[in-house]
């Protein structure tokens, strides 16, 4: 029955469960000697979500909408949308409807919309009821609510002498209102027909994965029956947010984290950058760990925050010195000759155009990974290279040049980010608008920037991308030998056969040098190294088996034929022909590998080998020792709280005279007092007032002045 009971056709258990009366039907069988075997075997089941009791499938009467009569209508309109990711309709979707059968919209429950299906006790004279207005003229009934509690008991006279006509009993399932809702919203058709027919189909729809059998599917249904067309034109489908453990999120089980106390620790803003910049936005399941919350806060936030802090001070301290307000020009960053201002202006506005492109076509997930590529580059790589420009070492007019390009590029990351971290933007660009004559109230009044396309250059970006390609190799190559980067080594060198990667490398040389800490570095094209670097090439199994099938093993074994000279003309052309089939890069993978002594090692960069001298001589080992002393007095500064402005003496104390520490010291006085603002002097030779008080070394600390907050708002 209704309740999962047996009923009377069952007398002998009548009354019970179906699952209470499983020990019972097994001692009855085992009574009459019919049981083999009794076993348990442990397989998922369906429970109620709230009582948490098995449940059963129970054949009941209901109400059907003929799905099946409209499939071909509904795999036709599916057609005319477009979703992200597209693999959802093209497969998971169209495989639904292409299955689907007549849809059960009857529930029997209490609280819903009540069908408004009035049927005769012989069940063959149906009407159904499509207002309110129509209710109350066939009844003669005023009706003032349309909740079943005000409607069951109205009953229609018969048209053809059965009666009366009472309402069915089952009311709707929630998923035909879900579907109902372009209309319902609008009291279509009884209200707003031109403001519905104006915006139906909707422009945009998203929701989650689990929808394609559930309101994807609805509003599916319904429009087509209806109109014939589809109820929306594009959609955004994302995947589901899993426990960590991969189990789904409960209430009950508490086995998450609570969001309220998430937000509190990390920011709304590190939250939604961590969902929409994971599998989700991939329409897959992420298993959700606050972990990776707060790594988008220690990686991408707080980065951001101190490129701001250091515009902040970069700017404060210019004003201080020269007497007037910075006021920031597009024009004068643009202007610069600098190498690194244009690549960091040119990833930006093409970063911008790229993001206007995807967002026109929905695509979030692949905007979000680039911008926070663009922070990193703008921390990690913009800010690094040019801190002496903003602090004013190379001149007030490569400070300002260099501060103007900060802020507009800071600028144009809080109008593209304001969509996705909306706090932090906010936050950020309420202080940069202080500058900015007659600036919007609020970043969320601005729309994404415009490319500048005077700013657009590939060439540039794809340079740059070489040299850090080439700085990230060669500290992995110091790594390998234990030789931190206050070492200086002889040289880096950079092997291709694309002469436009060599021009790269060579413009760029003066960052590379100082990155990787070489006195030199030189390039070399691929055919003048001779024996010191060979060529091998490996087949792309998998693009070329599906392309050649059973033909693909003779194929691979003239590829693995090819000797150095072809290599080196595909790696120059891009390109080679072999039995009249042509072969790109995408089938060839050429790999360049050292064969030189053991004072150089090497790694491969894209098209590229990057070969780096580990082998420092003993001057170059003493810089490194005066470079650690350096290192450890700017470490003693601030942890003393000290400003780079304040001054200070340097002492220090050697067990004997003729020390390598002692000898570095004396040797590379005037680099250690270049990097330190002080030469340090022997401890015998410090100031009274110094050998009385407490000596700034690793055992004490120093008292000062508190550095001023370089966050502090201007």
């Amino acid at each position: 029955d209704a309740d999962g009971r047996f009923s009377e056709e069952v007398p002998e258990w009548r009354g019970l469960g179906v699952k209470e009366a499983d020990k019972h039907i097994i001692a009855h069988l085992k009574a009459q000697g019919r049981i083999i075997k009794v076993d348990v075997i442990n397989h998922s089941y369906p429970f109620c979500w709230r009582s948490d009791t098995p449940l059963i499938y129970r054949a009941v009467p209901g109400t059907f909408v003929a799905v099946e009569a409209i499939k071909e209508k509904l795999i036709a309109n599916n057609k005319q949308t477009y979703w992200v990711p597209g693999h959802v309709r093209e497969k998971r979707f169209q495989n639904w409807l292409e299955n689907a059968r007549d849809w059960a919209v009857s529930r029997n429950r209490f609280w819903g919309t009540p069908i408004p299906m009035w049927v005769s006790d012989d069940g063959e004279e149906i009407v159904v009821v499509g207002s309110k207005e129509e209710l109350e003229r066939l009844s003669g009934v005023a009706v003032s609510d349309l909740h079943r509690e005000f409607l069951d008991h109205i009953e229609l006279p018969s048209q053809q002498g059965k009666g009366t006509l009472k309402r069915v009993d089952e009311v709707f399932d929630c998923w035909f209102e879900s579907g109902s809702m372009p209309y319902a919203q609008q009291h279509y058709p009884f209200e707003n027909k031109q403001t519905f027919e104006a915006s139906f189909p909707a422009d945009f729809i998203a929701e989650g994965i689990d929808q394609t059998r559930g309101w994807f599917y609805t509003l599916m249904v319904l429009s087509t029956a209806l109109f014939d067309k589809p109820a929306f034109k594009n959609l955004i489908c994302n995947g589901l947010v899993l426990a960590a453990d991969g189990q789904k999120m409960s209430k009950r089980k508490k086995n998450y984290p609570d969001p309220v106390l998430v937000i509190d620790s990390y920011g709304a803003d590190a939250l939604r950058l961590y969902l929409i910049n994971s599998p989700v936005v991939h329409a897959e399941d992420l298993c959700f760990r606050e972990a990776g919350v707060m790594q988008n806060l220690k990686s991408i936030f707080l980065p951001w925050y101190h490129a701001y802090r250091l515009l902040v001070a970069s700017v404060r301290t210019a004003e201080a010195r020269e007497g007037a307000s910075f006021e920031p020009s597009v024009g004068e960053a643009l202007g610069s000759a600098n190498l690194m201002d244009k690549w960091i202006l040119a990833a930006a506005n093409g970063l911008v155009r790229f993001m206007r492109a995807e967002m026109e076509a929905y695509r979030l997930y692949t905007v979000v990974p680039r911008l926070v590529e663009l922070i990193d580059q703008l921390t990690n790589w913009y800010i690094r290279m040019n801190k002496d420009r903003f602090s004013g070492e190379r001149g007030a007019g490569e400070r300002r040049t260099s501060l103007c390009t900060l802020f507009e590029v800071l600028m144009m990351l809080c109008r593209m980010m304001a969509p996705l971290t909306p706090f932090f933007a906010e936050h950020v660009y309420q202080n940069l608008r202080r500058v900015v004559p007659d600036a919007p109230a609020s970043v969320h009044f601005l729309m994404i920037p415009e490319v500048n396309e005077a700013a657009i250059d590939p060439q540039m970006e794809a340079d740059v991308r070489l040299m850090l390609q080439v700085i990230e190799k060669g500290r992995t190559l110091r790594e390998r030998h234990t030789l931190s980067t206050r070492t200086p080594l002889p040289e880096v060198t950079f092997v291709s056969a694309d002469a436009v990667a060599l021009r790269a490398v060579e413009t760029l040389h003066e960052y590379i040098a100082d990155e990787l800490n070489v006195r030199r570095v030189q390039t070399a094209p691929l055919a003048e190294m001779g024996g010191r670097v060979v060529l091998k090439c490996m087949p792309n199994h998998k693009r070329l088996g599906d392309r050649f099938g059973k033909a693909y093993k003779g194929i691979q074994g003239k590829i693995r034929a090819l000797d150095t000279d072809a290599l080196a003309a595909f790696l120059r052309e891009g390109s080679l022909t072999l039995e009249g089939e042509t072969f790109d890069k995408e089938d060839i993978l050429v790999q360049l590998q050292y064969s030189g002594d053991k004072s150089h090692d090497a790694d491969g960069v894209a098209g590229g080998l990057v070969i780096l001298n580990v082998s420092p001589d003993a001057a170059m080992l003493d810089e490194a020792m005066a470079r650690e002393v350096c290192a450890k007095v700017q470490k003693m500064r601030k942890e003393a709280g000290l400003r780079k402005e304040d001054a200070l003496e340097v002492a220090y104390s050697c067990p004997a005279d003729s020390s390598l520490l002692a000898r570095v010291l004396r040797d590379q006085s005037a680099y250690i007092a270049g990097r330190i603002g002080r030469t340090p002097i022997p401890g015998a030779a410090r100031p009274r007032r110094a050998r009385d008080g407490r000596a700034a070394d690793a055992a004490g600390d120093v008292g000062g002045l508190v550095a001023e907050d370089a966050g502090e708002e201007r």
